[in-house]
């Protein structure tokens, strides 16, 4: 009969949970979703790149939201069940109420493995895919990126302005500067037009000028007709992943032995300007999940009142204000636990700390009731 009990309390809880991680997420997807349309808008990367893009960075997203969903999920249930006297089942059948709270507990570790295998593991494997899919796509909807009396800066180092488009596609007074290598070079052409010639974008000008700039010595010349391989410049876009990307396992060498970031042909170099940051993602991964447990004996303060007692409103709320603030608290707490040894020492400790003594001070409480 107990196990029967709990067994519907975990399926309440973990489809309360799932529902709210997908809905939830879904809406911070759609929000984030938007913000990369300049991917397409003003980097000219096309559709498909766009949504890869976007789903790849779904599991990071959930990773984020799965405190404060399992916060409110249990929350919900708890005060569900005392709503409608569900819970005097559990103490009927002679199930205790710190129990209760160990079973509540042991889902929380469950929950505590999940999120550091999606934070450790999953989100940056995603991401770094993410990244991929920029890294290796060009930017095929160039074309439609120039506008008439408009500057387009979406490949680095390369300014084009368009004074005329028709109707086949032709441009007409063509501005371009060229500031890729050591030199300057400013291209002018009366007539232009974008081809595709295997598979390589090509901007081909007519009847223009071009002005070199290196150092003090300026060359022009004049040219009836020049190919501009637009393949050859590189978008706008961080091309090169960032420490949220990275695998835990290159982070952990990069915290304790200094060891490179290696992508492919991609070296990038783990010195002390990241130390911070990339300790940061080592505890966001591996460390921060622990506060988990911690919220899950907060809500537990729910069940040591019954609904007709005076004080049960005010325990509720103070219940759910003191979650918050847990909370709240594995977030700033983070930001600070690199900053020095001590700051460093203070954060390990912190949520063993307070679970010990949320954990204790539940047991009085339950005892004395």
């Amino acid at each position: 009969m107990k196990k029967l009990i709990f067994r519907k309390i975990s399926k309440d809880t973990s489809f309360l949970f799932i529902s709210l991680c997908l809905v939830l997420g879904a809406i911070v997807w759609t929000l984030q979703a938007v913000n990369y349309l300049d991917y397409i808008t003003q980097d000219g990367y096309d559709f498909k790149t766009y949504l890869l893009y976007s789903l790849y960075n779904f599991p990071k997203i959930v990773h984020r939201l799965i405190p404060f969903v399992f916060f409110i999920s249990i929350y919900y249930i708890l005060t569900n069940y005392e709503k409608h006297n569900e819970l005097i089942i559990y103490w009927t059948n002679g199930i205790s109420k710190v129990n209760f709270a160990n079973k509540i507990l042991f889902l929380s570790i469950i929950l505590f493995i999940l999120q550091i295998i999606i934070g450790s593991y999953i989100s940056p494997y995603f991401q770094f895919k993410s990244r991929m899919i920029l890294k290796n796509s060009d930017a095929n909807y160039f074309s439609s990126l120039i506008k008439e009396g408009k500057f387009i800066d979406a490949m680095s180092g390369l300014t084009i302005f368009i004074e005329n488009k028709d109707g086949n596609g032709s441009y007409k007074n063509i501005f371009i500067d060229d500031s890729t290598k050591n030199n300057t070079k400013i291209t002018y052409a009366d007539t232009g037009k974008i081809v595709d010639l295997n598979n390589q974008k090509i901007f081909k000008l007519y009847n223009g000028s071009i002005i070199n700039k290196s150092e003090n010595k300026i060359n022009k010349f004049e040219f009836d007709q020049i190919d501009i391989n637009l393949s050859e410049y590189s978008s706008n876009t961080i091309l090169v992943p960032k420490v949220q990307e990275t695998s835990t396992l290159k982070l952990l060498k990069c915290s304790i032995f200094k060891n490179y970031f290696k992508y492919e042909s991609i070296l990038r170099n783990c010195n002390q300007s990241i130390n911070k940051e990339v300790n940061q993602e080592v505890f966001k991964r591996l460390y921060k999940p622990i506060y988990i447990p911690i919220i899950a004996i907060v809500c537990c303060f729910l069940i040591i009142l019954p609904k007709n007692n005076i004080r049960y409103n005010f325990q509720s709320r103070l219940t759910f204000l003191f979650g918050f603030l847990i909370l709240l608290l594995s977030e700033t707490t983070l930001r600070y636990s690199s900053t020095s040894f001590n700051s460093t020492i203070i954060y390990l400790i912190t949520p063993w700390l307070l679970f010990l003594t949320i954990y204790l001070v539940f047991l009085i409480k339950s005892r004395n009731v």
